[in-house]
This record gives structure tokens, sequence and C-alpha cells, in this order.
């Protein structure tokens, strides 16, 4: 009787600590977050991105089987400040019975968000030093749902940290080596504020932080005049906005007499496709970073040694 008693208790402090060791369901709403939830997670966190490439999350609206995996997670990452707004309403539901983080709302302080109108500017991952604060906030609240990896998530998020700092150390090097006159960043919408402030540009945008309305021909028409006084020698579109409005755009520049080239097509909103360098938040960066550097007449700097590991992981040439 005894034996089997000890039996039973065994089984269950067996099943106990292998729960415990299970890996924390994570949903992060879009792949900038979830990209350094894996990163710092490890074998902790098992991580799911809610809106995928090439998606807005702006215009994301969720169907039954998004609120599905949404109630499946035992944590979900978003970043709040509004980039996820059809959401919103969602994401308060859940909040009440399970952890939900609101990121950007947590990790920084409102008098360093830019915005307009009283509405916050969320596209915070443009500006590496920024965004790479937002990895302690990530780390303990993995912590708080599985404490036993508080050590292992402490130097995961450590880890990362050193690398993103190289990272903003080299997006800055790379972007100054651009003439002073061409430092002028022309993209479809207002996603690149903070990656201007940061890195010394000036950014000009046929749309605000939200796609969710369209460019007017007023729009379009004053950020051609501006490019042609400036003679910014390119523009950019974006993998998640419609090329329409920067296609009119550089038409009223030419009509205007100006010129300016197409340069390569940005990751604002979204990263590239799993599985591609560009797919991860490291790579989204070092493409635009390059992209623009190229089209605008500067040269990128060499790759950073402290992310030799990140291009020999992703078969990059450094």
């Amino acid at each position: 009787m005894r034996g089997a008693i000890a039996a039973g208790l065994v089984s269950l402090v067996l099943t106990a600590a292998g729960a415990l060791a299970e890996p924390v369901r994570v949903l992060a709403t879009v792949g900038m977050i979830g990209d350094l939830a894996g990163r710092v997670g490890g074998d902790c966190a098992e991580v799911k991105v809610l809106i995928g490439p090439g998606n807005d999350p702006h215009l994301f609206q969720p169907r039954a089987s998004d609120i599905g995996r949404l109630q499946e997670a035992q944590v979900v990452f978003h970043l709040g400040l509004n980039l996820e707004g059809r959401l919103g309403s969602v994401l308060a539901r859940l909040a009440r019975d399970r952890q939900v983080a609101a990121l950007g709302e947590v990790a920084i302080p409102p008098a360093e968000l830019l915005g307009a109108d009283g509405a916050p500017d969320p596209h915070l991952w443009m500006d590496v030093s920024l965004w790479s604060r937002l990895v302690p906030t990530i780390a303990a609240e993995l912590a708080r749902a599985r404490p036993a990896c508080q050590a292992d998530l402490d130097s995961r998020a450590a880890e990362l940290q050193a690398e993103l700092a190289a990272l903003h150390a080299w997006a800055a090097e790379s972007l100054a080596s651009i003439p002073e006159h061409a430092r002028v960043l022309v993209t479809a919408h207002d996603a690149f504020g903070y990656f201007a402030r940061a890195y010394g540009l000036r950014q000009l945008a046929i749309q605000g932080f939200s796609t969710e309305s369209e460019a007017s021909v007023a729009d379009i028409r004053a950020v051609a005049a501006e490019v042609v006084a400036a003679g910014v020698p390119a523009v950019f579109v974006e993998s998640t906005i419609n090329p329409r409005s920067i296609q009119a755009m550089l038409e009223a520049v030419q009509a205007a007499g100006g010129r300016a080239d197409l340069g390569a097509s940005l990751f604002s909103d979204a990263m590239g496709a799993e599985g591609t360098p560009e797919g991860t938040y490291i790579g989204m960066i070092r493409w635009n970073v390059r992209a623009i550097v190229a089209a605008l007449g500067g040269t990128a700097a060499p790759w950073p040694e402290a992310l030799r590991p990140w291009a020999e992981r992703h078969k990059v040439a450094p």
C-alpha cells in the first residue's frame, strides 16, 4: 500500500515538473516582437506570430481562427500605442485572465514617443536603441510564466541587447556616410520617424502613421514639390503598402521637371519572409539600411564582428 502511494506521489511530482518544463505558449502580434521573444525565450518559450510577413498591422482584421490562437496562448505580446488598433477590444478581454503585455507602453516613457495630434507613433522598432529596451520587459514577462528559466532568460536577453547595440552603431555609421544634402528619406507612410530621429535623416511621407486612409492628391503633390526642391535622388516603396501613391508622386515629380529614382522596397510594418535573413529583426534593419545608403549615395560600414554569428546562422556574407 505504502509502495503504491509512494509511486503515485513520485508520478505526481514528475508530472508537475514536466508541466513546469514545458515551454510557455507565446503569441506575438507582429514579427518584430516575435523575433525578440524567440531569441530571449529559447527553449523556455514556444513563440508564434499572429500577423505575418506582408500584412499591415494597422489594417489587420482578426478572423475567428485568430481569436482562437489568441485564446490558446498563455502569454500575449503586443506593442500597443494603437499599432494593432482593430485588436484593441480583443486584447483587453484577454488581459482579464492571462498575461497580456503592451510592450511599447510598458518599456518606453511617453516623453520619448513621437506623435501628432495626440496620437503616438507606434513604429518604435525603427530605432534599434529604442527597440532594444523592450528586451528586459520581454524577459521579465517570460520569467513570470516560467520562474525556473530566469537565469537563462536574463543571459539570452543580455546577449541580444549586445547584438542590438552593435547593430545600432553599424546603422548610425552607415547612414552618416550619405552626403548631407541627400539625407532625406521619402516613403509612402510615416513609419520611419524614429529611424530619421535616431540616424540623422529628414523624413517625408505621403500618409500618416496609420495606413487606414488613402493619400490625397494634395498630399502627393506636396511631397513631390519637396522632392523636387530638395533634389532627393531616390524614394522608397514599402513591403506592406500599395506602391500606387509612390508611383503617383514620382509622376508628379517628373511633371514638375524633377527626377528621382525608385529605391528598393523597404520593410516597415512587417519583416521579410520566414526563413530568410530579412525574416529576422536584425536582417530587416540590415536590409533597410543597406538599401537606403545605396540609393542615397552612401557606403555601408563593415558588418560588426559582434554580429558575425548572426550572419553565419543566416548564411549572409558579412
